[in-house]
């Protein structure tokens, strides 16, 4: 008789960020944490996180203990990694769209780059043609490249025009600088 034995599931560690920490909130993208505060919520004091979202011009309040919410920004190895995975062949389903949709969305919300680079990679078109995708299809791929776009200028510090120019080279995109300078 096989015994089946019940694995612990295993703590993240408790990190404390600071004042002017960027971080990953997997709903809303990159955010930078501008206090830390006490608040007093039904006669209990609580520490608090304030998290400003600029690209969606949002402040969230993040309890302390409610942290396994956030993520640091990836690593530069990480971050390398994302970019390969752009590098490489899309993964065509046969499914219907809406539940490739929800699949992408679960992924986009995940937080997880790796994840966040797949929905990019499988919804990129090598086209500037947008009617080649639906609106819908268009949204979550804008979404995903947003999201990758930020934690790539960041992690890299560079602008986000040198971040689109990496991740379209990855994607395999012209760019357009580089083809308007050939020689006639």
């Amino acid at each position: 008789m096989v015994e089946i034995k019940k694995i612990k599931k295993q703590e993240t560690e408790k990190r404390t960020y600071k004042v002017k920490d960027y971080v990953i909130y997997p709903k809303h993208g990159i955010g930078q944490i501008i206090s830390v505060d006490k608040l007093t919520i039904a006669g209990i004091e609580a520490s608090v996180y304030k998290i400003e979202i600029t690209k969606d011009k949002l402040n969230l309040t993040i309890p302390t203990n409610q942290q396994q919410h956030l993520r640091p920004l990836s690593s530069l190895n990480q971050i390398n990694k994302a970019l390969s995975i752009l590098k490489g062949k899309a993964k065509i389903k046969r499914t219907m769209w809406s539940r490739r949709a929800a699949e992408y969305e679960q992924k986009i919300n995940s937080g997880d780059i790796y994840q966040i680079a797949e929905v990019v990679r499988d919804l990129n078109k090598n086209t500037d043609m947008p009617v080649d995708q639906s609106y819908s299809e268009r949204q979550l791929f804008e979404k995903a490249y947003d999201r990758l776009l930020g934690e790539v200028s960041i992690v890299l510090k560079i602008s986000e025009e040198e971040g689109k120019a990496r991740l379209n080279k990855a994607l395999g995109k012209k760019v357009v600088e580089e083809t308007s300078n050939t020689p006639a």
